[in-house]
């Protein structure tokens, strides 16, 4: 019999009111559904009624806070001994997200219903692999709770990692789109005054000057802001619809690398990145294979990910870890030193997370020194952008008095 979208509204044990959209062939059936949840059902109606369920606000996209907090609370009731039916419950109710309180409750439902927690999991894009991966390692192995414990310090150190990263690039992101705005508002407002002051002055205008005056028509002329505008919103909208695919990435990835200022801290936070998912992963139980799939994907960068895949085909002809990352620049030799050495006595979990101490402590530092340096170095450029227009604007009525004196 097809099955049907249907909002059941609900309340939860602890009298909470919840909206839960479920698939099922009947209103009867969705009412048993949210029954079988632990939910006492309140209405239901076919979603999509109305205009108001056509569109739905508030859901939003889970985020990785959402998931490190929901994965440290259910490490904690798990370690309790409440079983994991009861701890999904009390995070549906208990979560922020809309999203999360959903997802959480579809995955309960199919948790209810004999299907793992980490292949409920895996249904829905909302949980990345690692932590689906790591989940599979710790139910096999009997220890789920410790595995999320795991997956929660994973998730907050990615986290700060990030945090990091905004904190540096937030000034100078600020900076240039002031300066931007700085020069289009004196190009459109202040060089046409001047404009016709020049016009009366029927001389032949300085360079600089006539640049500035070529630059304000050209922007001022219809014709070419409106498509310029459009051009760079499209250009925009096609970046970030497209970014994530291999073709875009192979172009942009290589390049943050060489960047001058912050090809290093790309660097160094991808190295983090590689060795803290790389250990959590180990450190679950994740077989080594399945292990290398993940973090190649998870490290945020393509020059990473294209020296996992040589690193698979290394621990498959039986040549380790180690030597395989030797042909890649992007690993330095501290790394690749530290991974031998793990590898030679066991320990490899504990050294890639060494690794990724480091490079968190790295990318702290860093983000310091940049921060110090680039704040009198954007303050200079706007200055001098600024300060160079200014100069342009009164160059030919300097020429006039050197003129009339």
């Amino acid at each position: 019999m097809p099955q049907s979208d249907y909002l059941v509204r609900a309340r939860s044990r602890e009298g909470r009111l919840i909206e839960q959209r479920l698939k099922a062939s009947s209103e009867n059936e969705a009412l048993q559904k949210i029954q079988q949840m632990g939910f006492a059902p309140l209405g239901v109606e076919p979603a999509g009624k109305g205009l108001n369920r056509e569109i739905r606000f508030g859901s939003g996209r889970v985020k990785l806070k959402d998931l490190a907090i929901m994965s440290r609370q259910m490490s904690t009731m798990l370690a309790s001994g409440l079983p994991i039916l009861r701890c999904l419950s009390v995070l549906a109710d208990q979560s922020e997200s809309a999203r999360l309180r959903e997802v959480l409750t579809e995955v309960r439902a199919s948790v209810e219903r004999g299907t793992s927690l980490s292949e409920s999991m895996s249904e829905h894009r909302e949980f990345p692999p690692l932590m689906v991966a790591m989940v599979q390692a710790g139910e096999t192995g009997g220890f789920l709770d410790t595995t999320m414990a795991e997956i929660a310090k994973s998730l907050e150190a990615d986290l700060l990692l990030r945090g990091k990263i905004k904190a540096a690039l937030t000034y100078p992101i600020a900076v240039f789109f002031i300066a931007i705005l700085v020069v289009i508002g004196m190009l459109l407002f202040v060089v046409p005054v001047f404009e016709g002051l020049f016009d009366s002055f029927g001389s032949e205008l300085p360079g600089p000057t006539q640049l500035l005056v070529s630059l304000s028509e050209l922007i001022s002329n219809p014709l070419f802001f409106g498509p310029t505008l459009v051009v760079l919103i499209g250009g925009v909208i096609l970046y970030r619809r497209f970014k994530n695919t291999d073709g875009v990435r192979s172009v942009v990835d290589p390049i943050k690398f060489r960047l001058p200022v912050f090809g290093g801290l790309f660097r160094k936070v991808a190295l983090a990145r590689f060795s803290r998912n790389f250990s959590s992963l180990l450190r679950a139980g994740v077989p080594i294979l399945t292990a290398l799939d993940i973090v190649g994907d998870t490290s945020g960068n393509i020059v990473i990910a294209r020296a996992v895949v040589d690193i698979q085909s290394g621990v498959r002809e039986g040549s380790g870890i180690a030597k395989p990352l030797e042909a890649h620049s992007v690993f330095p030799e501290m790394v690749v030193d530290m991974i031998e050495v793990g590898e030679e006595t066991g320990n490899l979990d504990e050294m890639l997370e060494k690794i990724a101490d480091f490079y968190d402590q790295e990318v702290a530092a860093t983000t310091e020194q940049l921060m110090a340096l680039i704040e009198p170095i954007m303050v200079v450029i706007l200055g001098g952008i600024v300060g160079g227009m200014i100069i342009a604007l009164y160059l030919p009525i300097f020429s006039i008095f050197e003129v009339v004196q």
